[in-house]
């Protein structure tokens, strides 16, 4: 994860301006993903935002659920401090740094969710490790909620989806910068797998109720709830 910290300290002052260049959609999928929680906004629930970068999930939680206490963690440093002033008129909101995917898990949440992280996991064997986590983090009847970029379930799929996404960002950005920096960041730093395995090992975990809420190409909200 030394090369994904490093990309995010460095790109956190830009980060909310270049996720738009970056990911198609994005105000969408992550609209959804809230509209998905399953409390009222009167609620008081516990919430964890894996990889929570500049606070934009956390944010969007706290906009329409404002009794949510919510916990964040992000690898960079830089990544938290810019979370912490765009979420400063929140005085119940608790930042962590440090590798998601070695926090210690030592409360019990209602939610967890993720955004465009869970990804940078490498291997398939860490990442069903880490599914297992979640589920024990999770009080019973607690929901995960996952927007992530996804294989397709065949070679033929994932070359439309990344075709796709190629010509989402010339759209935006220079294709030197296309070719240059973001494709080879993506080679080096992204480990994504095919949603059906994905569906299958939260499954595995024990989770129920797994379902798929919004689906862009290569970009998807999926979630489980422990029963």
């Amino acid at each position: 994860m030394d090369k994904v910290k490093e990309h995010f300290e460095e790109e956190a002052k830009e980060f909310d301006n270049t996720i738009l260049k970056l990911i198609p959609r994005y105000d969408d999928m992550i609209s959804c993903m809230v509209s998905v929680i399953p409390f009222d906004n009167s609620e008081e629930f516990k919430l964890l935002d894996l990889g929570s970068g500049t606070g934009n999930i956390t944010k969007a939680v706290k906009e329409k659920y404002p009794h949510s206490k919510i916990s964040c963690i992000d690898i960079a440093e830089n990544m938290i401090q810019m979370a912490k002033i765009k979420l400063q008129d929140y005085t119940d909101i608790e930042y962590y740094t440090g590798d998601f995917s070695e926090f210690d898990f030592e409360e019990k949440y209602d939610i967890i969710v993720s955004s465009l992280a869970l990804h940078h996991i490498k291997t398939n064997e860490d990442k069903k490790k880490f599914y297992s986590k979640i589920y024990s983090a999770l009080k019973e009847g607690g929901v995960f909620l996952n927007s992530d970029v996804v294989l397709g379930s065949n070679e033929k799929l994932s070359q439309i989806y990344r075709g796709k996404w190629i010509d989402f960002m010339l759209l935006n950005l220079p294709e030197e910068e296309v070719r240059e920096k973001w494709l080879p960041k993506q080679i080096d730093e992204d480990f994504p797998a095919p949603l059906n395995k994905h569906l299958k090992w939260l499954d595995e975990k024990g989770f129920k109720s797994i379902d798929v809420v919004w689906k862009y190409y290569g970009l998807v909200v999926y979630c489980g709830t422990r029963p």
